[in-house]
């Protein structure tokens, strides 16, 4: 999809040519007859800076593939679009899916050949639906992730794609502290151990509300995170189905121990065999522990 008469790249917000200002989302979200929903979890980033830092923070360049999850007007867009790297973007909400690829000819047009939008749910995709994707040798994942399904979505790309090799989201800051959090701690839960198993999440910044509209009633973090493991066999997915399934039990009951969590799910004698503390609970086990005990059931 092209735009018709494409217009010259203008200056935005803050002297950032071709990004967009809180001016511009105003006026492209009015053109488009769009209103913020909180079905889609949308929050619109209005600051140039702000997206300019995220993608600086990813280590981006002419060279990389980006997948990109709820580009929204594209706010983010533009300033991956901008570093030169090759982008597919991810929205479930037709009208905005429909409008992007206009914002990116007018604001940016020599970037629209290394553009292309997909209007699906990103808990849906598959390698078949982005083939550029799933043929590349790595891609990254860069977005303002909806906060209402940032874990799922998360988790969910890195299952289905394993040359997914690193991503810097923004979240909801309570999101990134139980992405990024290690044992021990009483939000240390589900998304911290099973993030472990595919690499490694840091924080890598606090983002302030005023930079989105409309303003959500909460902080937002960047999280960083470097892919040290891929599922190559059937049998490493299934080791990882066995594991991730002892982490739901676990949490599930979260105060309890993990004889009385995982009673139904897991014999006395594979804690035994494990070399785990079955009085322990899961909150202080990491995911080579959480394994440990799969393989000693199997």
């Amino acid at each position: 999809m092209t735009a018709q008469n494409p217009q010259p790249q203008t200056e935005s917000a803050e002297g950032h040519p071709g990004l967009l200002g809180a001016a511009d989302i105003r006026r492209i979200a009015a053109e488009a007859g769009v209103t913020p929903t909180k079905k889609f979890g949308q929050n619109f980033v209005i600051d140039p800076g702000t997206v300019r830092r995220i993608a600086r923070t990813a280590d981006i360049d002419a060279d990389s593939t980006v997948l990109e999850v709820g580009p929204g007007l594209g706010s983010l867009t533009l300033a991956i679009l901008e570093t030169g790297a090759s982008l597919t973007a991810v929205e479930i909400d037709p009208p905005l899916a429909e409008r992007l690829p206009n914002t990116i000819a007018d604001r940016m047009p020599e970037a629209s050949d290394r553009f292309r939008v997909i209007n699906r749910d990103a808990l849906k995709l598959t390698p078949q639906d982005a083939p550029e994707l799933a043929q590349a040798e790595a891609f990254t994942l860069v977005a303002n992730l909806p906060y209402n399904v940032a874990t799922p979505i998360i988790i969910t790309l890195l299952e289905r794609f394993p040359n997914l090799t690193g991503f810097v989201v923004m979240v909801q800051k309570e999101v990134a502290d139980r992405l990024t959090e290690k044992p021990g701690s009483k939000i240390y839960g589900t998304p911290s151990v099973k993030l472990q198993w595919f690499g490694t999440a840091e924080k890598a910044g606090t983002i302030g509300r005023h930079v989105f509209w409309p303003a959500p009633n909460v902080d937002s973090a960047l999280v960083k995170f470097t892919r040290t493991h891929t599922d190559r066999t059937e049998e490493d997915v299934r080791d990882r189905e066995r594991t991730f399934a002892l982490v739901d039990a676990a949490f599930a009951q979260r105060r309890k121990t993990l004889n009385a969590a995982l009673r139904k799910v897991l014999p006395k004698q594979a804690f035994e065999s494990a070399g785990i503390d079955p009085s322990l609970r899961g909150e202080t086990l990491t995911i080579d522990e959480f394994r440990t005990l799969a393989e000693a059931d199997r």
